[in-house]
């Protein structure tokens, strides 16, 4: 029943294709009945550009409880500049993590320690969003 079910769906919901479409120099139809394709765009359209990473990579810092926001630069390092703990750096990373979207493995996030790791990570990661 599932697969006749499944069947009628994809029955309906295919589009036919009228014309020859050329991708490359490639056909990827007839013009007669319907072709099965997918064209995917690439992620790195959506990729954010480092500046507005790096924008909003400070925004998280600066709003965190125990920073002084003035001290934010993208140089800084948590513990040194800003007297922040371990602990405190981990609630920064998982601010990170919920503002971009992401999941940061726990041996990427041990190494990340100052806004420019922190840049860097979510500027070079390919799903943060």
């Amino acid at each position: 029943m599932a697969s006749a079910l499944r069947s009628t769906i994809l029955r309906h919901i295919r589009i036919p294709v009228s014309q020859t479409l050329t991708l490359n120099g490639s056909k990827l139809g007839s013009g007669s009945g319907a072709v099965a394709f997918r064209l995917f765009s690439s992620h790195a359209d959506d990729h954010l550009d480092k500046e507005e990473v790096s924008a909003r990579v400070l925004d998280v810092v600066k709003s965190f409880p125990k920073v002084d926001p003035s001290k934010v630069t993208p140089d800084v390092h948590f513990q040194k500049d800003l007297g922040l703990d371990s602990l405190d750096t981990v609630e920064i990373v998982m601010a990170l993590e919920e503002e971009f979207k992401l999941e940061i493995p726990d041996k990427e996030a041990d190494k990340i320690d100052s806004c420019a790791l922190a840049i860097e990570y979510v500027y070079n990661h390919p799903m943060a969003g």
